[in-house]
């Protein structure tokens, strides 16, 4: 069994978040080998009671090194930050993996999800460089931080599952320079709590719905120049205009992550990101991911 994190979310169904930890503890406790998240609280508390019965348990991490378990570790290399995933066993650390260059595998929940899939597999008998291989393979899934492909150096993301700002939150940790495409049906609390990334923010877009109450806040911030596109077509045009205007070298973004439901604009985000797709794939120039990786190797 695998326990990643626990967040308030889901308390529509379970009542409160003690409730809904208790069942996932017990889907924990049931596991003959448990992986367990020890980067927020209660999970770190279900790894101490695992722990305490004496069974067997793997501890991960996407945020700090272990001294027992499966931790993702970020480096300078070369110039660069890179994540990498580290196996401590006995007083003894091993590199068994690098996340670098693996689009789909950015930020650092998924430096944690990939070190719950690293234990699990290893614990089903899979070879470390079996493993590392399948971290390289991995495309990702439709319309959650999905790399479509590039343009140079401008990389085209589809987050349009990100429905609110939490999951908009993900987005915004993994990339610096972003031109950010968001609006649609506002949840409660807008975009406030993404405050403190308004730093990593090149430029936004507003569509849909909630133009007016994510510009109030722009506004009242100060440090996010913005445009009303109101379409995701025009968003787009936008963006990648402005993108490919940056002056400089490395990576930037055009993140489509809403923050946002799709129902003034669009049936659910499924079609919404869609939609992005095909916008983006007839884009002047553009590589899509699988052919972008493809020339990206010696």
């Amino acid at each position: 069994g695998i326990q990643m994190n626990l967040t308030p979310d889901h308390l529509d169904r379970h009542g409160s978040l003690e409730n809904y930890a208790a069942i996932k503890e017990r889907l924990v406790s049931a596991a003959d080998i448990a992986v367990v998240g020890v980067d927020d609280e209660p999970s770190r508390q279900m790894a101490l009671r695992r722990m305490a019965g004496g069974r067997s348990l793997v501890e991960i991490s996407g945020e700090r090194p272990l001294d027992e378990g499966v931790f993702a570790e970020v480096v300078e290399h070369e110039g660069r930050r890179e994540t990498l995933i580290v196996v401590a066993q006995s007083g003894k650390r091993r590199v068994v993996a690098s996340l670098a260059d693996i689009g789909s595998l950015r930020g650092s929940h998924n430096a944690q999800n990939a070190a719950a899939a690293f234990a699990a597999c290893a614990a089903l008998g899979l070879s470390d460089a079996e493993i590392a291989a399948g971290f390289r393979s991995y495309p990702g899934l439709a319309h959650r931080m999905e790399e479509l492909g590039r343009i140079g150096r401008v990389v085209f993301i589809n987050d349009s599952k990100a429905t609110n700002a939490d999951s908009t939150e993900k987005a915004l940790t993994s990339f610096r320079d972003i031109f950010w495409i968001l609006g649609g049906k506002a949840k409660e609390g807008g975009i406030e709590s993404l405050r403190r990334y308004f730093p990593n923010i090149a430029r936004a877009y507003l569509i849909g719905a909630a133009s007016d109450l994510f510009a109030a806040t722009f506004d009242a911030d100060g440090r996010v120049a913005y445009e009303r596109s109101v379409t995701l077509d025009k968003a787009v045009a936008d963006a990648t205009r402005d993108a490919l205007a940056q002056p400089g070298e490395g990576e930037i973004a055009v993140l489509l992550s809403p923050a946002c439901a799709s129902f003034d604009q669009f049936p659910n985000f499924e079609v919404r990101g869609d939609t992005f797709r095909k916008l983006v794939a007839a884009l002047p120039g553009f590589v899509p991911f699988g052919a972008a990786r493809a020339t990206d190797r010696p």
